[in-house]
C-alpha cells in the first residue's frame, strides 16, 4: 500500500510528519509529495525535503492521498491542479483521501463531502459545504477520513494505519507509541 502526503508552502508540520511517521511505522510506503518544488516550508518555518516532486505522482501507485492542514498551506492544495487532479481521480477509483484541520475545506470545494459524515478544525467547519459536520477527533465516512487538527494528529494517523494495514498493525503502534487515549 502507498500513500502519498501532499505538502504546500505554510503546511501544518505536525498534521504532515505524524501521518508519513506513522504510516511508515505500519509498513505502508509514504510518498512525500512537494507542491511547487522538493523542499517544501511548513507554517512555522521549518523546511521538509519531499520525496518526490508534484510533477513525478504516478496516480496508479497512489493508495490513499492525505492533505495536512495549515495556513496558507491549504490554500495552496486548493489552488494545485495536482490536488484537483488527484482528487477526482481519487474518487473515480474509490481511494482512501485523508484530510486534517483545514484541509477538508479543498475536498468540500470539490464537492467530495456531499451528504458524507466529516469534520475540520472549528475555523473551517463552515467551509465544509454539503457535509454532515461533526465536532470529532476523526470522522470517518466510506474512504474520506477527516480529523479537526492538530490535537488529533496521532489518532488520525492510526486511523489512516487502520485502514492500510490493518487494525492489529494500528493497535500494535499504538502500544509501541505510549498512545492512551
Amino acid at each position: 500500500m502507498t500513500a502519498y502526503v501532499f505538502l504546500a508552502e505554510g503546511f501544518e508540520e505536525v498534521e504532515a510528519l505524524t501521518p508519513v511517521d506513522i504510516l511508515r511505522r505500519g509498513g505502508v510506503t509514504v510518498k512525500t509529495v512537494g507542491i511547487g518544488g522538493k523542499t517544501i516550508t511548513g507554517a512555522h518555518g521549518i523546511p521538509v525535503g519531499c520525496d518526490i516532486a508534484e510533477e513525478d505522482v504516478i496516480p496508479d501507485e497512489i493508495d490513499m492521498m492525505v492533505l495536512p492542514g495549515g495556513m496558507p498551506g491549504t490554500i495552496h492544495l486548493g489552488e494545485s491542479l495536482t490536488i484537483q487532479e488527484g482528487l477526482a481521480y481519487a474518487a473515480q477509483e474509490d481511494l482512501w483521501v485523508a484530510a486534517i484541520c483545514a484541509a477538508p475545506s479543498v475536498l468540500a470545494s470539490l464537492g467530495l463531502l456531499e451528504g458524507r459524515n466529516a469534520t475540520a478544525h472549528a475555523g473551517f467547519q463552515d467551509k465544509l459545504a454539503g457535509a454532515i459536520v461533526h465536532d470529532e477527533e476523526v470522522v470517518v465516512d466510506g474512504s474520506i477520513t477527516t480529523s479537526y487538527g492538530l490535537g488529533g494528529a496521532i489518532p488520525f494517523a492510526l486511523e489512516l494505519v487502520r485502514q492500510l494495514a490493518g487494525p492489529a498493525e494500528a493497535d500494535r503502534i499504538q502500544k509501541a507509541i505510549a498512545y492512551r487515549h
